[in-house]
């Protein structure tokens, strides 16, 4: 066997193994984008959940007496 015919059995091992992504096509980038803006939205919906529990000001200047010593301590869920 010389190094022309490994290197064409090469290629066409490559070949057959590419042929995949022509199947697949642009289907897994748009799967990936829809969960991306999914988990962002998700992701979203859990911080205005722990922003609306927060008991901290958004400014400095009440910054005095923020905390509340009697706060409600409830589990977000």
């Amino acid at each position: 066997m010389s190094s022309t015919d490994f290197f064409y059995a090469l290629g066409d091992l490559f070949q057959k193994f590419f042929l995949f992504y022509d199947v697949v096509g642009n289907y897994f980038n748009n799967a990936v984008i829809v969960l991306g803006f999914v988990g962002f939205a998700y992701w979203m919906n859990i911080q205005r959940k722990l922003n609306a529990a927060s008991n901290v000001p958004v400014e400095i200047k009440d910054n005095e007496g923020w905390y509340k010593e009697n706060a409600d301590k409830k589990q977000l869920k």
